[in-house]
């Protein structure tokens, strides 16, 4: 029995010698192709480190978390053999221009011609800090400043802190009428982000805000005075699992992000109330140039029937071609879906068309659920697009997209162009 034990013993030692001698460990990390961004953030946001053993899978997510950064649009590794014990990694990056002018033109609810300027950096100090801001007028002067650190602490801690002062006209509908009220939106936000893993994060914190509405045409009803100032608080929660992988101007995988708010208000014509939604990404590659991409999002709100419900059916939220601000619910329901296939593709620049169709529909203030398949809350619109990429500048997508109408009533559009920068999603 001793003598069994003992073989027993001599094996385990055995193994384990073994896994030791078989552990290469990580003597060096070198980042390439670094110019603005420092090589010792890039350090600081790795799990792979030096001394540790060399994990090919922890690598692979280090390479997606580096190509998931807005200064990086692409990024490789190779490995290279010092001694049977030992290893050296080199990790190459190329960079993206970060800073960027913001700028926008459109018209408003009644045709006033409106225009954004701004300016972001998307890695201040080479540290992956986005700070900045915009002014913008669309008949009311508007601005904001914006401050995102995600890994102002540690490769899992950051902060976001924002203000917005903003105005606009927008429409507030009384049983099938509307009246148009000057909205400002005075904000102080402070957020904590933190990253569970490479997949998971969360982000939570507090807005504090005063909203203003100022009667300036349109019918008026009794139930809603002419002027409000409210003032009140969000608590709000972000959570997101990203599991996409990028080559350039094409996207693959899955990614879903849950928001969650609930305000707080001391005012008599709004309770306190919540608000949620979910947004889900798919996106898969078709062939060499083409790319299929879809968001689902579903979302619902204290079901109150009052004129400041949450949800608004809009050109540059949900449905392209729908129309600016054309009406409201507590709930929402959206499917967005189009092909991107590229037709030009150079080292600096792409051209996609694409063909999409955005399907609605909505949950009347105070409604039931079965709001969402009554025919004349459906809207469906179809349509095709342009995108001019700039492949070395963040998020640098022009697009344009016409809509037309597929399903809806016919009091609602018959179709439109929309333009922005960015992908629609």
């Amino acid at each position: 029995m001793i003598s069994k034990l003992k073989i027993v013993l001599v094996l385990c030692l055995c193994s384990v010698f073994l896994g030791q001698a078989q552990t290469t460990k990580i003597a060096s990390i070198t980042i390439k192709g670094a110019q603005k961004t420092k090589p010792s953030f890039i350090a600081k946001i790795l799990e792979t480190q030096v001394g540790k053993s060399l994990d090919s899978s922890v690598l692979h997510q280090d390479i997606l978390r580096l190509k998931r950064l807005p200064a990086i649009s692409y990024a490789y590794y190779t490995v290279k053999e010092i001694s049977a014990q030992e290893c050296a990694i080199d990790i190459t990056i190329e960079e993206n221009y970060t800073l960027l002018p913001d700028i926008n033109f459109w018209t408003t609810t009644n045709n006033v011609f409106s225009y954004k300027l701004g300016l972001y950096d998307y890695n201040l100090l080479g540290r992956n800090i986005t700070f900045g801001g915009f002014y913008q007028y669309n008949g009311f002067h508007t601005y904001a400043l914006n401050f995102r650190a995600p890994n102002l602490f540690s490769r899992k801690w950051g902060v976001a802190l924002n203000h917005q002062n903003w105005k606009s006209e927008e429409p507030l509908y009384f049983n099938n009428q509307s009246a148009n009220y000057l909205y400002n939106n005075i904000s102080f936000e402070a957020l904590a982000l933190y990253q569970i893993d490479v997949n998971n994060e969360v982000n939570f914190g507090v807005n504090f805000f005063t909203e203003k509405y100022q009667y300036l045409s349109g019918i008026i009803a009794p139930e809603i005075p002419q002027q409000l100032d409210l003032q009140k608080a969000l608590f709000k929660l972000v959570y997101g699992y990203t599991n996409l992988d990028y080559y350039y101007q094409y996207v693959s995988g899955f990614k879903s992000v849950l928001y969650a708010q609930y305000v707080l208000t001391e005012n008599d014509y709004q309770n306190d109330f919540y608000i949620f939604w979910n947004d889900f990404f798919y996106y898969k590659r078709i062939g060499e140039k083409g790319n299929w991409a879809n968001r689902l999002r579903f979302g619902l709100s204290s079901n109150e029937n009052t004129p400041f419900a949450p949800f608004a059916l809009d050109n540059n939220v949900n449905l392209r071609g729908v129309g600016i601000l054309v009406d409201r619910g507590t709930g929402s329901f959206v499917l967005n879906t189009e092909y991107r296939h590229t037709i030009y593709d150079k080292k600096w620049l792409a051209i996609q068309t694409n063909v999409f169709t955005d399907f609605g529909s909505w949950r009347n203030p105070g409604g039931e659920l079965n709001d969402f398949f009554q025919e004349e809350n459906l809207r469906v619109y179809s349509g095709i697009g342009l995108r001019f990429i700039s492949k070395k500048v963040y998020n640098a997508t022009f697009r344009i997209d016409y809509g037309f109408r597929i399903v809806g009533q016919s009091n609602t559009s018959k179709g439109g162009l929309v333009f922005g920068i960015g992908q629609y999603f």
